[in-house]
């Protein structure tokens, strides 16, 4: 349920800080009448987002009749979540300092256009986060097997970063975000690791990629996998007691060189002459700045 609470947390949270933007911009220049339509292209991104999941589930649970095909269909969407997932994780790094800019400047745009611009704009700055997040909540669904609790968990992570977000928006909290994107950044990592060995593990079952009875190691008896730490270990980090050897190579294998340059790669630049910064906050007419809604690297 944790590893599901933090997905839905920090995804939740980046595309609620989004909307913030959006609606921040909106009421700067004084077309509150738009906020409708801002809405509407919003409320389409989670609903298209949505189907999205639910178009994964009727995939792999009614149009794929044998055990073989199930498998083979859930192993690479999870690989492909763990892609999506690190990529998103890289780029909201790289291009936070600039997002509101970028969204101002979009929707600024967009104003002139006409109603479908402004909709179409809220639309596609939300379903990229939403998309994403539905393929990777998906794979964390599969990987935790027939329980209720990752959906659970999801929900309450989404719901904390709506209220989050919403504090932020107000200025009732402040919050280092860019050391809260740091944090959960990396810890999305480690369950996308996890995540890319349940993939592995799905593969093998399909017959993809052999070695299914090859193990690494089996620690059944110490971590038996009906015990309460053995759910928490495979809830948190998707451990299973019998890893095969292609399941571990390819944990280590993506975990070392990601985590090393996720943070590495950050104390690089952080060595570099810093760039003059750029206000990202949803700043509202007659209000102090406050805490930026996006991470900016020269906070960290």
């Amino acid at each position: 349920m944790f590893a599901n609470y933090l997905i839905g947390l920090r995804e939740g949270l980046e595309a609620a800080l989004v909307v913030s933007i959006l609606v921040a911009y909106l009421v700067k220049v004084g077309r509150q009448d738009r906020l409708v339509v801002v809405s509407g292209g919003v409320a389409l991104a989670v609903a298209v987002s949505v189907a999205f999941g639910a178009l994964l589930t009727y995939t792999s649970t009614s149009l794929l009749a044998d055990f073989k095909s199930q498998e083979i269909f859930g192993g690479t969407m999870s690989a492909i979540a763990v892609v999506f997932v690190t990529w998103m994780v890289f780029w909201m790094r790289r291009t936070a300092r600039g997002m509101r800019a970028e969204l101002d400047g979009r929707l600024s745009t967009a104003l002139e256009l006409g109603t479908f611009a402004v909709v179409l704009t809220a639309f596609l700055a939300v379903a990229r986060e939403g998309l994403e997040t539905a393929l990777f909540f998906w794979s964390a669904v599969q990987a935790a097997g027939n329980t209720t609790d990752p959906v659970i968990g999801f929900s309450l992570g989404i719901a904390t970063a709506v209220v989050l977000a919403w504090l932020l928006y107000r200025r009732s909290v402040r919050l280092n975000l860019a050391r809260f994107f740091t944090w959960t950044g990396a810890a999305l990592i480690v369950i996308a690791a996890g995540v890319l060995a349940y993939a592995i593990h799905d593969l093998q079952e399909g017959g993809v990629i052999g070695g299914l009875n090859t193990l690494a190691f089996d620690v059944s008896e110490q971590i038996p996998p009906g015990s309460w730490y053995g759910s928490l270990l495979k809830g948190v980090f998707n451990f299973t007691p019998q890893t095969t050897v292609a399941q571990a190579i390819a944990w280590t294998a993506y975990i070392v060189p990601v985590m090393a340059v996720f943070f590495l790669g950050h104390r690089i630049r952080s060595g570099q002459p810093s760039q003059p910064s750029q206000p990202s906050g949803p700043d509202e007419p007659g209000q102090p700045s406050g805490p930026s809604p996006v991470p900016s690297e020269s906070t960290s």
